[in-house]
């Protein structure tokens, strides 16, 4: 567990030391707050409309305000987290310390899971600052909690998937923009790829619903959290993080 620290500490490090993540932390601020922002204002102009027209109830600020900024921060999240992961092995192929860390006493469970950790501590700080965020919903409304919580829950699960699978082809190759570009291929594509059930039925229909994590993201931002979508996204993490390990430890055997 020291040495899995250990490794976390160092890349926490190297993370902190370079523009990367101030970057990926400050774009993800400024493009999530303006995004709700605008949902507020469009809130209160719906408010203020119905209000108009004799309605005695304000629209619901989870449908109007809280789901939106969820929906909208997945997204983001697939262009913003292989930033974070492209450099986690790529770098170290291409400075030449790969061979270091790799003939070192650590195991390469250690090297993959103190990586992993770093990534995720970093992660954390946007959710933090997400959390930030939509607590000004609050502000302009009285909204469901369990939505919310079950919101940040999908954002936690997502993110460590995402890592996971930016990990993966960050220990593919050693160019970083090649990384990133994979891995954001690879979330776009099981992304959107759910869209393709309204045109499907039977066995396609039924295999895009299972590979997708967009259903299950959507499931918990409205406050259903249900097991099977939690072991969905912790198999989703662990097969990621099996896959790098494998990779990583073919390369010290060589």
């Amino acid at each position: 567990m020291r040495n899995l620290w250990s490794i976390a500490k160092r890349e926490l490090k190297a993370y902190f030391t370079s523009p990367i993540a101030y970057i990926v932390v400050a774009v993800f601020l400024f493009l999530g707050g303006s995004f709700f922002y605008g949902r507020v204002q469009v809130y209160e102009l719906y408010t203020r409309q119905m209000m108009s027209y004799g309605y005695g109830q304000a629209p619901n600020v989870n449908q109007e305000v809280i789901l939106y900024f969820f929906s909208f921060s997945l997204l983001v999240l697939i262009f913003v987290v292989p930033l974070l992961t492209m450099r986690l092995f790529s770098e170290e192929k291409k400075a030449g310390t790969e061979e270091l860390l790799l003939t070192s006493p650590l195991s390469v469970a250690q090297i993959v899971g103190g990586k992993f950790l770093a990534s995720l501590v970093l992660y954390l700080v946007i959710l933090f600052f997400s959390a930030l965020i939509v607590l000004f919903g609050f502000l302009f409304g009285n909204p469901e909690l369990l939505p919310v919580l079950g919101g940040f829950l999908g954002m936690l699960l997502v993110g460590a998937a995402f890592i996971s699978v930016g990990m993966l082809f960050s220990s593919l190759t050693e160019n970083q923009v090649v990384s990133a570009v994979l891995s954001i291929g690879t979330l776009l594509l099981l992304y959107f790829i759910y869209y393709e059930t309204y045109f499907s039925t039977g066995v396609v229909k039924a295999v895009i619903g299972a590979v997708s994590f967009t259903p299950r993201f959507e499931n918990m931002i409205q406050g259903n959290v249900d097991t099977a979508d939690l072991a969905y996204f912790l198999s989703f993490t662990f097969f990621g993080l099996f896959l790098t390990h494998a990779v990583i430890q073919s390369r010290r055997w060589r």
